[in-house]
């Protein structure tokens, strides 16, 4: 009959078998914790209601556009916009918003003035070349209609937005 010595229990190969799939979730849901606690995320609101009526009041401005007869035409070169447009009233805006929406970074928005340089045209620089998918809305300076839409940029064709193009 032979002796074994029998070696220390952290030299066991069950026993690291059988731990390293529990320290290796711990090292993974504290990683995730982390990540969680420490980054914003932006697009989770807090109060519902509030969004609810704020969802009826652009219905409503969405509505007046389309009363209106609300028509426009954005051309993009680099960080030049121009506008084209067009009412079936008689409209008279010293300047008009467009906000332009990143998908899904905040951080990217932007808000862009329009000064009038013609009659029913308008232009407006960006800070910044901007590239992607992109939501945008125009308004007028008091907030009372918005034209909406959705666009690739840079695009070389002239970006249609307004009662025709829905």
């Amino acid at each position: 009959m032979t002796e074994e010595t029998v070696k220390p229990w952290y030299r066991q190969p069950w026993l690291w078998f059988l731990l390293v799939f529990p320290l290796a979730s711990i090292i993974w849901c504290t990683i995730a914790i982390t990540v969680a606690m420490n980054t914003d995320n932006a697009m989770v609101t807090d109060d519902y209601a509030k969004e609810g009526r704020g969802i009826n009041m652009q219905i409503a401005r969405d509505q007046k556009a389309k009363d209106l007869g609300l028509q426009g035409e954005f051309e993009f070169s680099e960080r030049e916009i121009k506008l084209s447009f067009s009412s079936t009233e008689q409209t008279d805006y010293p300047y008009l918003i467009l906000n332009l929406f990143h998908p899904t970074i905040a951080e990217k928005d932007q808000t862009v003035q329009f000064t009038r340089t013609g009659e029913n045209t308008y232009r407006a620089t960006l800070n910044q070349d901007i590239q992607g998918r992109w939501y945008f809305d125009l308004r007028s300076p008091d907030n009372d209609w918005r034209l909406k839409g959705e666009t690739s940029l840079p695009s070389d064709d002239a970006i249609q937005v307004g009662t025709a193009s829905r």
